[in-house]
């Protein structure tokens, strides 16, 4: 098995950029309104230099103001479930762990059908109206974080097998409670929910929004990406990454935190979407990382992984870990 050099690692990056390239090229063209390619490229180029002024009104609306941002907003959430499936993978060792295994889509769904309840009880305006269900869905993600959070916790330190059981028994004792919320529904916010529980990119997000939900995946990714390489090392045991100078109790914390924001936030924006977290992380393996056994995969696929250099970093170790993994 061929080692992962640095030219090989660009060479696949660059490859599954161009694809990503290609998908949002083909869902701009995609739709009601047929979009030649030719016309596309002119005035996305406009775009970009700011000369939104040369697009017709029409178009522009279609194009920049409603494929566009959801497009984005698409690869964002799926870039913040792909690095919070990969964390927790990392994290409670489980190569079944996703971003929903700790109950926090289920916070966020609770959160998000309370918030229906009460803004079809207020008259708000439009604006105002529009960041109630997201907004709710984020503080319910925050509350079940800091739930599992405290049930997590063993001799004042989170411990991994007692998180993960108190993230599936409160994600359990969520459902149920969605379930008797959703009774209370009535007409359109019945469906509501049950579309925003499918997972739902259509509905319009203000800019705002966007820009606050761009920047706290920026943080928590550059959070977990300073705990990337001590992850890679964890996954050989916490006695071993302990003997090896891991701060196993900081890391812990650290990727728990920041996993979960990144899933509070995209869950709050787009729903519950699934799948995405528990695969990608496994694809990426494949492609990248031929020395899954200790490595915290690169989940996004637009770009270089945050946790490619710490491999390189701690090459010396592998055939250390690679031992340890095994036992």
């Amino acid at each position: 098995m061929r080692p992962l050099t640095i030219g090989r690692l660009l060479f696949r990056c660059g490859i599954l950029a161009a694809l990503l390239f290609v998908v949002v090229v083909i869902a701009l063209k995609m739709g009601a309104v047929q979009v030649s390619l030719y016309g596309l490229g002119r005035d996305l180029l406009s775009v970009l230099l700011g000369q939104s002024s040369a697009i017709s009104t029409d178009y522009g609306m279609i194009v920049v103001d409603i494929r566009l941002p959801r497009i984005l907003l698409g690869i964002v959430v799926g870039a913040s479930l792909s690095v919070a499936g990969a964390s927790f993978q990392a994290l409670l060792r489980n190569p079944l762990a996703d971003p929903y295994v700790l109950g926090v889509s289920s916070g966020a769904a609770v959160g998000a059908i309370i918030a229906l309840i009460i803004e079809s009880h207020l008259a708000l305006s439009p604006e105002i109206a529009g960041l109630i269900t997201p907004f709710g869905a984020f503080l319910g993600a925050a509350v079940t974080i800091a739930a599992v959070y405290f049930l997590g916790r063993r001799d004042g330190q989170i411990d991994s097998s007692t998180l993960l059981l108190g993230g599936i028994i409160t994600a359990s004792f969520l459902s149920a409670i969605i379930m008797f919320l959703m009774n209370t529904l009535a007409g359109s916010n019945l469906r509501g929910t049950v579309f925003w529980l499918m997972g739902d990119l259509s509905t319009p997000q203000p800019r705002s929004l966007l820009y606050l939900l761009s920047f706290g995946f920026l943080a928590a990714a550059g959070a977990i990406y300073t705990t990337a390489s001590d992850l890679n090392l964890l996954l050989a045991g916490e006695k071993e990454a302990m003997h090896l100078g891991v701060d196993v109790p900081r890391v812990r914390i650290v990727v728990y935190l920041a996993a979960s924001i990144l899933t509070g936030l995209a869950v709050s924006v787009s729903g519950a979407i699934g799948y995405v977290g528990l695969l990608v992380p496994h694809v990426m393996r494949l492609i990248l990382a031929p020395t899954t056994g200790c490595c915290c995969p690169p989940p996004h696929s637009a770009g270089p992984s945050p946790s490619s250099s710490p491999i390189r970093s701690r090459a010396p170790l592998l055939p250390l870990l690679n031992s340890l993994s095994a036992r």
